[in-house]
């Protein structure tokens, strides 16, 4: 079944077209895409973060600690990519047929496990590490955002099915 051929993206009540769902999430990835793109500069380059010092900020200590791979992959290359991919299927959900009926539920889909993965990165630092890292909290906090708008559209893509 093809998704019908609705005006996701047309604000209500004459709002400008720059304020829509989609247009937020777009804005959401940028900001998630040059955060993440630092913290893997940081990690590929090996070079010092910039980060606030001092209290219960430590950058190095959050990004040399064992939570900051997974599988041997840095977790800062797993964001970058998550937002990569997320953008692209945003992107081409109108022009690829299969993202046009399946895109919604897959950004949905990649959002949730992105977001419970954030949340735990959250927990991690606060009481396990016991160290923060600016870059990681304003990633967490961005992808947040991104889910929240992210189920906002998904449950006007649904009200448009009935």
């Amino acid at each position: 079944m093809t998704a019908p051929n609705v005006a996701l993206n047309d604000p209500p009540h004459g709002i400008s077209r720059l304020l829509t769902l989609k247009a937020f999430q777009l804005v959401s990835i940028l900001a998630g895409i040059v955060v993440s793109g630092y913290l893997t500069y940081v990690k590929a380059a090996n070079v010092a973060m910039a980060c606030v010092q001092g209290s219960a900020f430590n950058c190095d200590r959050v990004q040399n600690s064992a939570y900051s791979e997974m599988f041997g992959i840095p977790v800062a290359y797993m964001g970058l990519a998550l937002y990569l991919v997320l953008g692209a299927i945003i992107l081409l959900e109108e022009r690829v047929s299969l993202l046009a009926e399946h895109g919604q539920i897959i950004v949905l889909g990649l959002s949730v496990f992105g977001w419970i993965f954030s949340m735990y990165l959250v927990y991690v630092q606060f009481f396990v590490i016991e160290a923060l890292c600016p870059w990681c909290l304003a990633h967490e906090a961005i992808f947040t955002v991104f889910f929240g708008v992210t189920i906002l559209r998904y449950i006007r893509y649904q009200r448009s099915l009935e």
